[in-house]
């Protein structure tokens, strides 16, 4: 029998894990665009900032994660953090040129101070957004579900990202990136609106029932990297290295995506281009999680795999607007769907009562080791990439088509490996 799922459920759901997902593509997407733009930040700045980011977003989920089974509570830790998350969000307006050098008037190049101070306040806004979203909302989403309805909750959490980057491109339609004041009236948008879900989660959402941790904090901390767990739960430790290297796949290619489309291929309009195939991938993905619920994993992975790979080849060989919308349209589907899967197999796999500790692993094989590594493999494919002489004479590198090229030989070694387990049955 299929359990019913509330009608503030799903509002607390789609508010969440909407917000939190725009808050995340600012970061993820735009945030590279803005140090790219404003301070003609290098490959390696980005690739930095990506790492300094997902350490933090580890760290946070771990303990935070933990922290919320040790007192038994979710609601407080997300829509708290959520509140704090806006507000940090907001600290960005004062990143100007002109602040840095009325604050640091002796300073050789405010770029770098401004570079500096971005990758900083990207990790305090990662501290709050990882509390709030990584290790609090997710765990509340395990807890709020079970078996019978998951992969439909999954898929639905999962098609967010897409509607976030749609809601995004679309919002920031309106602006002029090479306009510093536009960066203002962005932040200020986004963190009042992430701000406001917080306070109206104070309302909607229901504290899951479950057992505060009788472990000590420091056991409930490190329960995900003890040997004992990992023996004791091997399908799942399992899962999550194929979840790295699914992740690895996307990060090689992701913080580079807008300013591929635009200074690469120079689609000034990339907006239109995109929305369409944001707006069928969404709806791919929200099928796909009622498919796994009645498939399982292994037929909803393979064709995942399959959608990003040859998302991946079109968007390696092709530069014209057609084929690029069907290759990102492919991508989209690979990517979006590939975390429903994966995301209802991880929760699936997590024992009751532990989803708030076993956070932190699930963190390192979604964050710290792809946003580590992702970036630094891209950052080695675009070494010898074409530069850009911008208007004031700094140059800023061009991302080119290799950067597909990794991330299709990572799904690869994904393929590979998950063929080997269901040889092995795991």
């Amino acid at each position: 029998m299929k359990t019913k799922l509330s009608g503030k459920f799903y509002l607390a759901l789609i508010l969440f894990s909407l917000i939190g997902q725009v808050a995340w593509v600012v970061e993820n997407m735009y945030l590279n665009v803005f140090i790219y733009k404003t301070f003609n930040a290098t490959a390696a700045d980005i690739s930095a900032m990506v790492a300094a980011s997902a350490v933090a977003a580890t760290l946070t989920t771990v303990f935070i994660g933990a922290l919320s089974d040790k007192i038994g509570k979710r609601k407080i830790f997300m829509c708290g953090g959520y509140i704090a998350w806006g507000i940090s969000i907001l600290c960005f307006i004062l990143v100007k040129e002109e602040i840095i050098k009325s604050v640091f008037p002796n300073v050789v190049s405010a770029a770098s101070v401004g570079i500096t101070l971005v990758i900083i306040l990207d990790c305090v806004m990662t501290f709050f957004g990882s509390s709030a979203n990584d290790a609090a909302f997710n765990a509340w989403l395990t807890d709020s579900t079970d078996a019978s309805n998951r992969g439909a909750a999954e898929g639905l959490n999962a098609m967010m990202p897409l509607v976030a980057i749609l809601a995004v491109f679309g919002g920031f339609m309106a602006f002029n990136l090479d306009d510093a004041s536009s960066w203002t009236y962005i932040f200020a948008i986004i963190g009042i609106v992430v701000t406001a879900v917080g306070l109206i989660g104070l309302f909607i959402i229901k504290e899951p029932k479950i057992e505060k941790s009788k472990e000590s904090y420091i056991k409930t901390v490190i329960y995900g990297f003890r040997p004992s767990t990992v023996k004791s739960l091997p399908a799942l430790y399992i899962y999550l290295a194929s979840f790295v290297i699914f992740n690895i796949s996307i990060q090689i290619f992701m913080p580079y995506l807008i300013i591929y489309y635009e200074v690469s291929l120079g689609m000034k309009d990339y907006v239109f281009v995109m929305a369409p195939a944001i707006v069928l991938a969404s709806a791919v993905t929200a099928l796909w999680g009622k498919v796994y619920d009645k498939k399982g994993f292994s037929l909803c992975s393979k064709f995942s795999l399959l959608w990003l790979a040859v998302g991946y080849i079109i968007l390696y060989f092709f530069k014209s607007t057609t084929p690029v919308f069907i290759g990102s349209l492919l991508m989209m589907c690979g990517y979006l769907s590939g975390m429903a899967v994966f995301g209802a197999k991880l929760r699936e796999l997590t024992p009751n009562g532990k989803s708030g500790m076993l956070q932190g692993v699930r963190i390192f094989a979604q964050v710290l080791l792809p946003g580590v590594i992702g970036p630094y493999i891209a950052k080695l494919m675009l070494a010898d990439a074409e530069t850009l002489i911008n208007s004031d004479g700094t140059a800023s590198f061009i991302p080119n088509e290799s950067i597909f090229a990794a991330a299709l030989a990572a799904v690869a070694l994904l393929a590979l490996l998950l063929f080997v387990f269901r040889k092995k049955r795991v």
